[in-house]
């Protein structure tokens, strides 16, 4: 018995592309789908309840951050992380092995774990797979991340081979410190850089322990936009049919499609709420940088083909003038904008997936939003 099942429902004709539903303790939600992040057990101003009026049924949380603020022993006291922010629908939380490494410049990897810094105070911790494992059990995510290596991008072969091989044996030892198997899925993580062979390895030894999901790490860290889709393309047909797959950091329109073509179910990213906050707004027709001084008295809504709360109810020039004005409800109202933008698409891929034509949605797409090889690269 095991926590988390997929549900496969329709192979796309056209591209190959999966539509599914994962099943987990806290619902069910359609694949593929973006998951909005939620790092401090919160999607930055948005509310549980935005998050559900925008058909939002996953959400991401991060167990670094969750560690150091407030506490996985207070978020448990509290009756777990659903309780603790009022979120009833799924959530799966990142081992926080990536913040160990990007966030630190202090650190020492060993084999029981990494010696490093809190990015914040400057204390000395350490971060082991079994101690990821206790956290995330107290934090009671539906999805759990298994604690890996994120190497750096570029990384020499026989550096990154090193580094899959210690992945995999703590995914092992993940495995073996997990106490909740019923109750939350394990996933583990497929790294190996911008080498197939590496990739190929990682993928089959990580099979061969029979997670109940698998995630692909170590893609848009820096590496070109075809490095990472042939990575995909040789990746995902080695991992189980029957169980979900998850491509973690990934949230610009143009790689949420060509990842789904690809055979993934699942995207996070913090990008569409970042930008929010810079005033940046992903339209059906492009980018829209809002605090630019020409929308100043544009009176049109951000995207004339949306029909979220913010562009039913405001103006660019008023959104404007409250980014402009460091405003919280400025930032709130594109970041809503953007989460229903991308949670939209994703709804469309599905519906392209199930008439068996997302080939040509993602023509129309890329022609419509002005993608061309540059601004897919650079969003």
């Amino acid at each position: 018995m095991t926590a988390i099942t997929y549900e496969h429902i329709k192979t796309c004709r056209q591209t190959g592309a999966r539509l599914g539903r994962v099943h987990t303790p806290h619902g069910s939600f359609d694949t593929p789908a973006f998951m909005p992040v939620g790092t401090l057990a919160t999607v930055k101003t948005m509310s549980p309840e935005e998050l559900r009026e925008m058909n939002a049924n996953i959400i991401l949380s991060n167990t670094y951050h969750l560690w150091l603020r407030p506490g996985e022993d207070i978020i448990q006291e509290a009756g777990g992380l659903h309780q603790f922010m009022n979120w009833d629908g799924a959530i799966l939380t990142d081992s926080g092995g990536f913040q160990v490494f990007s966030l630190s410049d202090m650190r020492d990897i060993k084999e029981e774990g990494v010696h490093f810094r809190n990015h914040l105070s400057g204390e000395k911790l350490f971060l082991s797979p079994e101690k990821a494992m206790r956290i995330q059990n107290a934090l009671g995510s539906d999805i759990m991340m298994a604690f890996d290596e994120c190497p750096p991008y570029p990384a020499s072969h026989a550096y990154m081979k090193a580094s899959v091989e210690r992945t995999l044996r703590w995914a092992e030892r993940c495995l073996r410190a997990h106490d909740r198997p019923t109750e939350q899925g394990l996933f583990g993580i497929v790294q190996g850089g911008e080498y197939e062979d590496l990739r190929r390895q990682s993928a089959k030894d990580l099979v061969s322990l029979d997670f109940p999901g698998y995630a692909i790490g170590g893609l848009s860290v820096g590496e070109p936009k075809d490095v990472m889709n042939r990575m995909l393309a040789s990746t995902t047909p080695l991992l189980p049919f029957n169980k979900p797959r998850y491509l973690m950091g990934v949230g610009s329109p143009d790689s949420l499609i060509d990842g789904a073509i690809r055979g993934v179910d699942m995207f996070d990213c913090v990008l569409p709420t970042r930008i929010a906050r810079n005033g940046t707004c992903m339209t059906s027709i492009g980018r829209l940088v809002v605090r630019n001084a020409k929308y100043a008295r544009d009176f049109r809504p951000l995207d004339e083909n949306c029909n979220c709360y913010t562009c039913r109810n405001y103006t660019r020039a008023y959104i404007r003038h409250l980014v402009k004005c460091n405003e919280t409800f400025g930032f709130r109202l594109t970041t809503y904008h953007n989460l229903y933008f991308l949670l939209k698409l994703m709804e469309q891929v599905r519906t392209a997936i199930s008439e068996d034509r997302l080939g040509d949605f993602k023509e129309a797409f890329f022609e419509q939003y002005g993608f061309n090889k540059e601004n897919a690269q650079n969003f």
